[in-house]
């Protein structure tokens, strides 16, 4: 959004999310939470979890894989079915 070598005020961007959101008439979204959204989707998708970690500006991936997945039920009913299918 800026060409300056300076960092931008992340009220800067907080601000541009919400009126872009008016402007769409879409509910107000917490825009940390769709971070959380976005890495679980990236996940269920089978990314590479390096991948989505750089694209998060995480310094490694324990801290995307700790705080930012989070399997739904039907997730983890999938990962046990692979799992019994492999063993049966």
């Amino acid at each position: 959004m800026s060409n300056e070598a300076s960092p931008i005020e992340p009220r800067t961007y907080k601000n541009y999310y919400k009126k872009t959101l008016k402007k769409l008439g879409t509910p107000e979204l917490k825009f940390h939470g769709m971070r959380h959204s976005f890495t679980t989707r990236c996940s269920e998708s089978k990314n590479s979890v390096k991948t989505v970690s750089v694209i998060l500006g995480h310094s490694n991936i324990t801290t995307t894989m700790n705080l930012y997945v989070h399997p739904d039920n039907k997730e983890k009913k999938r990962c046990i079915e692979r799992m019994l299918k492999n063993i049966l």
